[in-house]
Formats: C-alpha cells, structure tokens, sequence
C-alpha cells in the first residue's frame, strides 16, 4: 500500500440504478482498480466501511452494491436465483464502467462473486473469497448459532453468546455486530440459493485468479489447505490466513484484510 491516501472515505458517493423493474443502490469511492464488496448474508455493505481507508489508501475504486432488501435496493422476488443476485451487481459494474473488476465476497457473499464470475467472465477481473464456505461442511451446533444471530427476539445478551462462538475470536469484541442483521433478506438469500440449481459456478479458479482470504479462528469455515482448496475450485487459487479474526473478520481485522487484498490486486496480471 501507498502511504498517500487518494481519496478520503466520506467522499462516498450514494447512486441508484434501474433495471427490470427494481432499484438498486450502490455506493462508489476512490480512483483506480475496481473492486466489488459483496457483504455476506443478510447483512449490508456497512460491514465493508472499516476496510475503505486503506484500500483507498491504496488506489483502489470501491464499488459497494447493496444487497436486495437493504439499504433502498428492492427485495428478491419469488423464484429469483443467485444468478439474478448476481445480474444485479454486473448491472452496476456495467453502468459504472468498471469492468473487468475484481469481486470479493464476503463469507456467504462469495455465492454471488463466484456465480458474476461465471455468468459474466467479461467484467470479471479476479475473484476474493474472504471467510467463504467452500470446502467443509458446517456442525449443526454451529448452524444453530447462526441461525440465533438473525433472532431479534432474542435478548442481546444472548445473541451476543451466540455471536461469541461462531463469529468472532476470542479476543474480539463481538458486540459490534449485534446490529446489522437482516433477517427476511438472510431467508430471501438462503432460497435464491437452494433455487440455484446448477454448480458450473464453483470451480471460479479455473479460469480467475482467487484468493481466499480466511480466518485463523473461524469456526463457520476454517481456512482450507491450499490443496484442498484448489483441488475444490480449481488451480488458480492462493489462500491467506488472517490471525486474531473469526468468520466476521472485516470488524476484527480490517486492516490486515484491507492489506491482503492490496497486496493481491496489485500484483494481478494485466
């Protein structure tokens, strides 16, 4: 990274774009490569905001589309798939001029930049898997927590319990995340992607440089080996591991994550 910034974080522009009858909003910032953030389920491009400065810092253009259901964007509708999802980001990438950007997906956010990447290889650049799901299954005892972050019925010092054992690492502040959670767009989310029928989508490093950027104490998804990585999805793939950080990551390390991403992108071909 530069030690110059080139453009500062409130210098964010808010946009919308209309397309097939919905609303989508966006955020831009910054001058340079484009990068696409895609938070991870039922949460929105807030969880990016501790990671603008220094990837600003590094002359990067971010672009942030939030998701359907947050932020003003419509919601999903009935029977629309993560391919719609992902439409929806290319659209931007497409009205911003940005391609061929790299995609990064956040934890559950990595489905639709794996799935933009098959569908549209023309805006694609590289694709970054942050805390993504690829490689093992989930315990049901992790899935329960999970599902009780989403329950604002919950008292908060129970959610944050539930947040403590799959989210965070010990020496994290997991408080941070008691809002932010979007319940009806997490299910809306979780059927576009029991929808999505076909698997074409998984092997992005066949054809894209990716890194998984992954966390030394995520319970959810534990960093994979790198064979065992690329032996999943496909033999372009490099793995980082981030330490002090849990599933969450972006709140824990943003700075180390903002560092590897930096470093990645600025060494891509092309």
């Amino acid at each position: 990274m530069t030690s110059t910034p080139r453009t500062k974080a409130d210098d964010v522009h808010q946009r919308q774009l209309s397309r097939d009858g919905i609303t989508l909003h966006y955020r831009v910032c910054g001058a340079g490569p484009s990068v696409v953030l895609i938070p991870s389920l039922g949460r929105g491009t807030e969880d990016f905001d501790p990671l603008l400065p220094p990837l600003l810092q590094a002359g990067l253009r971010l672009i942030l589309p939030e998701p359907r259901g947050i932020g003003g964007s419509s919601p999903l509708r009935d029977g629309e798939t993560l391919h719609q999802m992902a439409a929806d980001v290319a659209a931007i990438i497409a009205a911003e001029a940005a391609g061929p950007a790299v995609l990064v997906g956040h934890a559950a956010g990595n489905w639709v930049a794996r799935v933009l990447a098959h569908d549209r290889p023309d805006l694609t650049r590289a694709v970054a898997l942050v805390a993504a799901i690829v490689t093992n299954v989930v315990p049901e005892g992790v899935k329960t927590s999970i599902s009780a972050s989403f329950d604002m019925a919950l008292p908060d010092e129970e959610r944050l319990g539930h947040l403590r054992a799959v989210y965070f690492a010990a020496a994290s502040d997991a408080s941070v995340w008691l809002d932010g959670w979007w319940p009806e767009v997490s299910a809306a989310q979780r059927e576009a992607a029991r929808l999505t029928r076909d698997q074409d989508w998984i092997r992005v490093a066949d054809r894209f440089e990716t890194l998984y950027v992954g966390a030394a104490e995520d319970v959810i998804s534990p960093p994979p080996d790198l064979d065992v990585l690329r032996d999943k999805i496909g033999p372009k793939a490099d793995c980082v591991v981030i330490p002090g950080a849990g599933h969450a990551l972006l709140p824990e390390q943003p700075e180390a994550v903002a560092q590897a991403l930096a470093d990645w992108v600025g060494g891509l071909p092309g």
